[in-house]
């Protein structure tokens, strides 16, 4: 056979097996579907009218959206001022901000590995190669000899089946994954200063209460320790109205106590510390606020932790993929292209030039045979892990749900509760009048004064306790239906 055909006979099956594995070169991952759930077709305690849910299915908004400022449905400028303080100096919200940093900047890192690796070097080489290593006896002389060099070196990965791809497809996954638990953050930053701020309100209304209750019952004091001096009444009566005096302080101090610990909360939440920071009083009131919950398939597209959730299942699909090529082989090109010389002055001479094409050490094309069951461990972590993130998604979905519901009922039931409550307040203010009206006609005893005076203490406070749930009840709602919808 001649030198020509010889040659033929081995470059023809390297090239119909490099051809095949450049043919076959597609991802060996499974394709990416997002897992169905079960969506109910509308919320149970949604009561929205025909025309304010055709509204709202035509905004659909998604995760990705600005979420607005929906704190303004309740129009109060105190709590817009404190919004924008915690957006600019939240801590939080800043390290969220930076994770989302640190993710995309990962995608670049995964990016890269698309592209090949160049680097250029230059330096000299002194060596000693021994006798032996030239074939000669170990006593023949051996030489030190002095080479330069100035080279250039490049190395490209083939990805045949979509490892770095794969690798690619995680990582994006993962800065979407980032993006949306920093909406995340910020949903629930905007949500916790908007409910601590209620809190205070309702703080400032119930140390409003008990203020006026303690000079109420000063003045009472007053006037028992008249009638005592007069003969009209024991001291029975006097020790009582003491004793009430000294426990509606007792409670006042009480709430002034948990105001400055929701104040200092507060601060905190703006990024500053509580000695800078200081509220002034404003006691809460009614506020009817309306929230339409929306269609329940919108819920998935609003809700960022929800989107978090299912690019975390994206990451972990990409990462099945990945594990799966590791069983394949990789093709690696490498080469270097430069100068050698044993003078620094003859280095960059046409006739020192040099180069290598393939690798140093080892071959091109490597294929993986016996690892011991690392690569199978490793694709079936990979798949537990998907499995994982799927089960973690499905929770969320149901946990928005039933988050959408909570806040749906309370929100219904409270303000039926509130009419409720305002005649019970009503009616026990009325007994209170004519308790003292009796009292100081001599027709009751003061005991009876002090019980109806409890109750409309007891009543207006109740009052005051559901305004400040009803606050909450609404921000949660705005919460669970993933931010604003404007």
């Amino acid at each position: 056979m001649s030198e020509i055909s010889m040659s033929n006979l081995f470059r023809f099956p390297f090239t119909a097996v490099l051809s095949a594995l450049v043919l076959a070169g597609c991802a060996v991952g499974p394709q990416y579907q997002r897992p169905e759930v079960n969506t109910p077709t509308a919320f149970k305690e949604a009561t929205l009218s025909p025309e304010a849910a055709r509204q709202w299915q035509a905004a659909q908004p998604k995760d990705a959206l600005e979420r607005g400022q929906w704190w303004r449905i309740f129009k109060d400028p105190v709590l817009d001022t404190l919004q924008e303080q915690a957006a600019e100096a939240n801590q939080d919200l800043k390290a969220a901000a930076a994770r989302v940093r640190q993710a995309r900047s990962l995608v670049r890192t995964a990016e890269a590995d698309r592209l090949p690796d160049i680097d250029a070097g230059f330096g000299p080489n002194r060596q000693r190669t021994s006798a032996a290593a030239q074939g000669l006896s170990d006593d023949a002389p051996a030489t030190t000899q002095t080479l330069w060099r100035a080279q250039m070196g490049a190395a490209y990965e083939v990805d045949l089946f979509g490892r770095v791809e794969a690798g690619i497809d995680a990582a994006t996954a993962d800065a979407q994954r980032s993006a949306a638990l920093y909406e995340s953050v910020k949903l629930a930053l905007q949500a916790d200063v908007a409910q601590t701020y209620f809190n205070l309100r309702r703080l400032d209304a119930e140390l409003e209460l008990y203020r006026r209750t303690v000079t109420l019952r000063r003045e009472t004091l007053a006037l028992v320790q008249q009638r005592y001096e007069a003969g009209d009444i024991d001291e029975l009566d006097v020790a009582r109205s003491r004793s009430a005096l000294s426990a509606a302080e007792s409670q006042e101090l009480a709430i002034e106590r948990q105001r400055s610990l929701n104040e200092h909360a507060l601060a905190t939440l703006l990024g500053t510390t509580p000695s800078a920071f200081s509220l002034a009083a404003q006691p809460l009131e009614h506020m009817p606020v309306s929230i339409p919950a929306g269609l329940p398939s919108s819920l998935l597209e609003r809700r960022p932790d929800i989107a978090a959730a299912e690019r975390a299942m994206a990451a972990a699909n990409a990462r099945v993929g990945a594990a799966r090529a590791a069983f394949f082989p990789r093709l690696t090109l490498t080469g270097a292209l430069g100068y050698e010389s044993s003078e620094l002055g003859n280095l960059l001479q046409w006739s020192s030039r040099t180069f290598l094409l393939g690798p140093l050490i080892g071959t091109a094309l490597t294929l993986p045979i016996f690892d011991g069951g690392r690569r199978t461990a490793d694709v079936e972590r990979a798949r537990a892990r998907y499995e994982e993130d799927v089960a973690q998604y499905r929770q969320t979905v149901l946990r928005a749900f039933r988050e959408v519901e909570d806040g749906l009922a309370s929100l219904r039931i409270l303000g039926e509760q509130t009419e409720v409550q305002d005649a019970a307040v009503s009616q026990a203010s009325r007994a209170a009048e004519l308790s003292h009206i009796q009292y100081r006609e001599g027709s009751v005893s003061y005991l009876d004064v002090l019980d109806a005076d409890r109750e409309v203490l007891l009543q207006r406070r109740v009052s005051v306790q559901l305004d400040g749930e009803r606050a909450h009840a609404a921000v949660a709602l705005v919460r669970a239906l993933g931010g604003g919808w404007e």
